[in-house]
């Protein structure tokens, strides 16, 4: 039996979680964004300010997109869980990846590896396995789970919820395409709508798991 994972203190779970179900994550995700939209704007602005420098010619920019950009990209998926929870946001959170270092490197380096080699078997597996894995960068950032056993652990609590995590990214398609027709400007709402409801969805299923075991 997969181990259930631990929740954050509950005195700091202002907003009760949803059922995983993808429209009910949809909903509180946006719910969730509004009410933080001044702080998450911000956080999203500095990242990918910082972001951009990926760009930057030759290798320089494969090496700093990976000592920088990767443990940015789980600072930012700890901001949209605190913010699925209703916890306050500081701008520091975007940079709470570089506190776990090497377990941020080697998380994201092997998941990158599973993927793309299951992409690489007629993109199928590669689906499926980004499904299975969705939930590594919270294990490792909320839980602090080192990256073998966030790996597991994500395997393991996916069970039962990889179809509704496909639905998620799925409909996330008509949202950022959605965005892209609102004169561009709209994909930034809805590229930010789409991340929180990824973390909200991690959250729905950690308490559906906590109630199970309760």
């Amino acid at each position: 039996m997969a181990e259930t994972p631990q929740t954050a203190a509950p005195d700091q779970q202002a907003v009760p979680a949803p059922q995983p179900e993808v429209i009910a994550c949809y909903g509180l995700a946006w719910k969730q964004l509004w009410k933080n939209f001044p702080m998450l704007l911000l956080i999203v602005v500095i990242y990918s300010a910082m972001a951009s420098l990926n760009a930057l010619p030759f290798c320089i920019g494969f090496v700093y997109s990976v000592l920088v950009g990767w443990p940015m990209v789980y600072g930012l998926m700890q901001v949209n869980l605190k913010a699925a929870r209703g916890e306050n946001l500081e701008v520091g959170d975007l940079f709470a990846g570089f506190k776990n270092y090497g377990n941020v490197l080697l998380a994201m380096l092997l998941t990158s590896l599973i993927i793309c080699g299951g992409l690489l078997l007629l993109i199928v597996p590669g689906v499926i396995f980004a499904c299975k894995l969705a939930f590594v960068p919270f294990l490792v950032m909320d839980q602090k789970k080192d990256a073998i056993e966030a790996i597991k652990q994500s395997w393991n609590m996916t069970g039962g919820y990889s179809m509704k995590i496909f639905l998620l990214y799925l409909l996330g398609v008509p949202i950022a395409i959605a965005g892209l027709i609102a004169l561009c400007v709209g994909i930034i709402p809805a590229s930010m709508w789409i991340s929180l409801a990824v973390a909200v969805m991690y959250y729905a299923v950690v308490s559906a798991g906590n109630k199970t075991a309760a």
